[in-house]
């Protein structure tokens, strides 16, 4: 069945997506009904945290990949521009007045992207003198079309999402929300009790934990590991977490990281890939150091309590160079969990 004639032929969106939400996937749509072709455009100077360019592309391109988007930070748009042989210009920075920052999207469609939008659609007061700005400019109207103005449709925003975003958690569409999701890193010497808690907490708080895959793939194996393997067990570690992101709850419970990775690639072979030594900066929101405060528990896996002690030590150390002071938890499991709810103000 063919699409019924539409009135706009390209249609124009332009946010800054920080984050996308559902209030933006539903301007998009009301957009994409309205023309033959969208055409998605998102700046923004400077980036909130976790809103890089990059990643902004990324979610535009998982959630909508039928439209055209382009989402540019000044690097981008200056790599853009050589490919075209323009010279480029710089962000508007947020702060700018209106006229910039419409003369800026003039530019960027006339002479960098050379599309001329027939409507643009949006949510905000600047639509009307915006879509008149871009008419002068390509000397053919172009219409203002207003969807959900007073955002009663979807009524959320994105600074709302930023200041509180487990709040607004239904607003988020998978792919963004596991870039958002608080994850909690679990890290000690054997026989600290970080797999127990790290399970405890995704089960008392009704969400997700990743089970150490180092320890998985050593059983596998029959106990034996040889060198490339750990760079392995640490991109299976990440892949599992960001499998598991999108679709947890308040937060994800990470048991152990790349850094326990490294840890035991410079003990068993005394050196490390780059790759993995790379991989041990992964940046989580909050990294718990389990305290080895009780009998040390030999399962015939383990080495001994010095070694835990060793471990521990380590840990401590390495966070300490990154500059990050984790959460030190200790007693039972029901005083551990409570430490950690507290600094997730889940308590």
């Amino acid at each position: 069945m063919s699409r019924r004639p539409v009135p706009f032929t390209l249609g124009l969106v332009v946010g800054k997506f920080a984050p996308l939400h559902a209030g933006h996937l539903h301007l998009i749509d009301s957009a994409a009904a309205q023309c033959e072709r969208l055409l998605l455009l998102s700046w923004c100077h400077p980036e909130p945290a976790r809103c890089e360019a990059s990643t902004r592309r990324r979610w535009l391109h998982a959630c909508r990949p039928q439209h055209e988007a382009w989402v540019f930070d000044d690097a981008s748009l200056a790599q853009c521009c050589a490919e075209r042989g323009i010279t480029p210009q710089r962000l508007p920075p947020d702060a700018s007045d209106d006229e910039t920052q419409q003369q800026f999207l003039a530019w960027l469609l006339a002479d960098v992207l050379q599309r001329r939008p027939d409507a643009m659609f949006a949510s905000e007061d600047y639509l009307l003198p915006c879509a008149q700005r871009l008419s002068q400019r390509f000397g053919h109207a172009v219409a203002p079309v207003m969807v959900d103005r007073t955002r009663s449709t979807v009524p959320i925003s994105a600074s709302r999402i930023r200041q509180q975003p487990v709040a607004h958690r239904q607003h988020l569409p998978a792919p963004v929300w596991a870039d958002w999701v608080p994850r909690v890193c679990l890290l000690g010497g054997e026989s600290s009790g970080k797999s127990t808690l790290a399970q405890a907490l995704a089960e008392r708080h009704h969400t997700l934990s990743v089970a150490e895959y180092g320890r998985e793939l050593w059983e596998r194996q029959g106990g034996v590991l040889q060198e490339p393997d750990l760079l392995h067990i640490a991109e299976e570690q990440v892949r599992r977490e960001d499998a598991a992101a999108a679709r947890a709850g308040a937060f994800l419970a990470c048991d152990t990281s790349p850094l326990t990775t490294l840890f035991y690639a410079l003990d068993q072979f005394g050196r490390a890939d780059p790759a993995l030594v790379s991989l041990a900066d992964r940046r989580y929101d909050l990294h718990v150091l389990c305290e080895p405060d009780f009998p040390f528990v030999q399962d015939g896996t383990r080495r001994d309590a010095a070694f835990r002690q060793r471990q521990t030590d380590w840990y401590s150390a390495q966070l300490a160079q990154r500059g990050i002071t984790p959460l030190r938890v200790f007693g039972p499991v029901e005083h551990r969990l409570r430490l950690i709810e507290v600094a997730l103000t889940l308590a």
